[in-house]
């Protein structure tokens, strides 16, 4: 176990509070909502077969763009759009460029955040920029925390402009914690209104932590499609799923908890 992983289990699962612990009630009420769905659209795996690729709903026809802030040093996701004819407006202030030259890439040196000045721009302003007419778009985001106050800030109809949304969430750990409870909920309240998730892989670059009944790990990664886009919605069985694939080829995957599934598995 890291020592981050090891400092986090301590203070906040081993008897040491520093605020006050989330109820059962609310846990129980944020899990029965927050888990996959099986819809008509298959998933597919998009990008490489370990940290950088995601699975996502088949549903790609009429989408000819893709925002994705966060610049890793990989960039097989939207290599792979590319190749399927999809531009991607890529962003991140500590990079200078890309991690390799595409055509199909646009690139923005700022964070995405909550405000627009020489290092940060809002969602918004940054759609409004590159493709302010496009109602049909990708939005891949691995922001190391800052995903939250970006979703909470960003106006719900700059949001449905995204038929296809792959977030990878981190510091979940902070559910056992009453006002990081709070701050999780509501974004995925807000993001459970216009969207189903499809998908959910922990990454195994963490340990998973134990908080009562319930086992969070601290980062995963969240396929949302918009609700317009589905009409089946059946329960997910299989876990994990046959595309899923270790983010660190060091370490053993890890397979969602059951709490993350749904009330019946």
């Amino acid at each position: 176990m890291k020592l981050r992983d090891f400092i986090n289990q301590y203070i906040l699962f081993g008897g040491v509070r520093l605020s006050k612990g989330t109820s059962d009630g609310e846990l129980a009420e944020f899990f029965s909502l927050v888990h996959p769905v099986k819809t008509e659209h298959q998933l597919v795996r998009i990008g490489g077969p370990n940290d950088g690729g995601y699975l996502v709903p088949d549903d790609f026809k009429g989408i000819k763009v893709c925002f994705s802030p966060g610049v890793a040093a990989s960039a097989h996701f939207e290599e792979a759009l590319a190749n399927r004819g999809i531009k991607s407006f890529l962003a991140d202030y500590s990079v200078e460029c890309p991690p390799i030259k595409n055509p199909f890439f646009f690139f923005e040196k700022k964070f995405l955040g909550t405000k627009n000045n020489e290092m940060y721009t809002t969602l918004a302003s940054w759609i409004d920029r590159n493709a302010p007419q496009e109602e049909e778009m990708i939005l891949q985001m691995d922001i190391e925390g800052a995903e939250y106050s970006v979703i909470l800030s960003t106006p719900e109809e700059i949001m449905r402009k995204f038929r296809i949304i792959v977030i990878e969430f981190h510091n979940l750990e902070q559910l056992a914690e009453r006002s990081g409870f709070q701050l999780v909920n509501l974004t995925f309240s807000k993001l459970l209104s216009d969207f189903d998730i499809v998908h959910i892989h922990p990454n195994n670059c963490t340990q998973t932590l134990r908080y009562r009944y319930y086992d969070l790990p601290p980062v995963m990664e969240f396929t949302f499609l918009r609700k317009n886009r589905v009409s089946l919605r059946l329960a997910v069985t299989d876990f994990p799923h046959p595309l899923d694939c270790a983010n660190l080829t060091s370490r053993k995957d890890h397979v969602l908890p059951r709490c993350w599934r749904g009330k019946s598995r």
